[in-house]
C-alpha cells in the first residue's frame, strides 16, 4: 500500500509534537511492508544534502511559503498533487489546518485519512483570519475524511459534539519515545553546568499558549537558590514573544538551551527534579509522555487534554494561576519523593502503529 503523508514540516529533527509523533508511527508502519511517502516542507530541511529516505520513509521535499497561517494550507495542496501524481492508495492528513484542503483532495479521488492533533485554533498565536482557516480545516475534515484519528477523549468529544461525527472515528493515542539503550550518563548535564536532582525542566516551542513565561515568574518568586530552571525548546519563526521570552529567561538566569533531542533530551528529564508543562493548550503532549516514561515528578495545568492523561490531583495546577503553580512546585520539591510511577500501556508506539494500520486495511 502506498500511503502519501501531508501537514507535518517534516521529521528527522524537526521540533514539533505532529513531527515526532509522525517520526515515531511512519517508520514503523514502513517496516510492516507499506511505502510510506513524506511530503516535507523543504525551508524546515536542514540535513545537507537532504536526505531521500529515512528508517524506511521515503521524502519528498516541496517549498513552502514562509506566510503565517496559510504556510500548511498551502503546502499540503501541493503535497496532495504530488499524492495523485503518484497515485497514491491513501494520503494521510496530519492536523486541522492542512485538511482546509480534504476537499481538493476528495476532487482528485484520493482516499483520506486524517489525525486530529488537537484543536489548534485555541492556540494564542493566531489571528482572526487564521483561526477561521483552522476552524474551515476541522470541519472539511469531520465532513470529508473518510477515516479520522483522533489522539484523545477530548479530541473525540469535539468530534461528536460540534459535528456528530462518530462513524469512523478511531481513538489512538499519541504514544512515548523510546529511549531504550541510551546511556545514563550526565555529560550533557555537565556541559551546560547542570546538577542531577538540582532543576526543574519544562520542554517545548517557544509559543504564548505553552505559558512558559508564567513559569518563569514562579520561578522567580518562589527565590528556588538550589534549583535551577531550564527551557528546552525554541521557536520555528523569529516573533516578538519569543524575543520576549528568551530576554525575560537570560536576565533571570534560566538556562536556554535550544532544540534537544535524543540522548541530551533523555538525560534533562531522566534528572530533573521536577517536570513542569503550564500549557494553555495541547493535543495530547508528547513531552508530558515523554516525562513520565522517565518516571519523573510532574506538574501540568488543569487544561482538557492534560486532565485527560488522569494524573493524581497533586501533579496539576490551574491554569495561569502562578500562586497555586507556586504552591504546588514547592509541595512536590519538597515531599521527599524522588520519582512518580505510571501506567503507559495504552502509549506504545508499537501498538499505535498496528492500530493505524488496521485504519488503513479497513474498507
Amino acid at each position: 500500500m502506498r500511503i502519501v503523508v501531508v501537514g507535518l514540516r517534516g521529521f528527522p529533527n524537526i521540533q514539533g509534537g505532529v513531527e515526532t509523533h509522525c517520526e515515531e508511527l511512519f517508520p514503523r508502519i514502513a517496516k510492516m511492508g507499506h511505502e510510506i511517502i513524506v511530503v516535507r516542507r523543504k525551508n524546515f530541511v536542514k540535513e545537507n544534502p537532504p536526505r531521500s529516505e529515512y528508517r524506511g520513509v521515503k521524502f519528498k521535499d516541496i517549498p513552502s511559503p514562509s506566510i503565517s497561517g496559510l504556510e500548511a494550507a498551502v503546502h499540503t495542496a501541493f503535497g496532495i498533487l504530488y499524492a495523485k501524481k503518484v497515485r497514491a492508495d491513501i494520503l494521510h492528513v496530519q492536523a486541522i489546518g492542512p485538511s482546509v484542503m480534504i476537499p481538493l483532495a476528495r476532487l482528485l479521488g484520493l482516499r483520506v485519512v486524517m489525525t486530529h492533533h488537537g484543536p489548534d485554533y485555541d492556540r494564542d498565536k493566531w489571528g482572526i483570519f487564521a483561526k477561521f482557516i483552522l476552524r474551515l480545516g476541522e470541519r472539511f475534515a469531520a465532513m470529508g475524511a473518510k477515516d479520522i484519528i483522533s489522539i484523545s477523549t477530548v479530541i473525540s468529544d469535539i468530534l461528536k459534539e460540534k459535528y456528530k461525527r462518530v462513524k469512523r472515528v478511531h481513538l489512538i493515542f499519541n504514544g512515548i519515545t523510546s529511549f531504550d539503550g541510551i546511556t545514563d550518563s550526565t555529560d550533557y548535564l555537565d556541559s551546560i553546568h547542570l546538577s542531577p536532582g538540582k532543576y526543574i525542566l519544562a520542554v517545548g516551542r517557544f509559543v504564548e499558549e505553552k505559558r512558559f513565561d508564567k513559569l518563569i515568574e514562579a520561578y522567580i518568586k518562589l527565590h528556588l537558590k538550589d534549583y535551577k530552571l531550564i527551557i528546552a525548546g525554541d521557536t520555528d519563526y523569529p516573533t516578538s514573544y519569543a524575543h520576549f521570552l528568551k530576554t525575560f529567561a537570560l536576565e533571570n538566569e534560566v538556562i536556554i538551551p535550544g532544540i534537544v533531542k535524543g540522548e541530551k533530551l533523555y538525560q534533562l528529564y531522566k534528572h530533573a527534579a521536577l517536570f513542569v508543562l503550564p500549557s494553555s493548550h495541547e493535543g495530547l503532549p508528547i513531552t508530558l509522555l515523554e516525562a513520565m516514561a522517565c518516571r519523573q515528578k510532574v506538574l501540568v495545568s488543569d487544561i482538557p487534554a492534560n486532565k485527560a492523561v488522569g494524573l493524581p490531583e497533586k501533579n496539576y495546577f490551574k491554569l495561569d494561576d502562578i500562586e497555586d503553580m507556586m504552591h504546588h512546585i514547592k509541595d512536590l520539591l519538597n515531599n521527599g519523593q524522588t520519582n512518580q510511577t505510571y501506567d503507559l500501556s495504552k502509549y506504545d508506539w508499537d501498538n499505535i502503529a498496528k492500530e493505524t494500520e488496521k485504519v488503513y486495511l479497513t474498507k
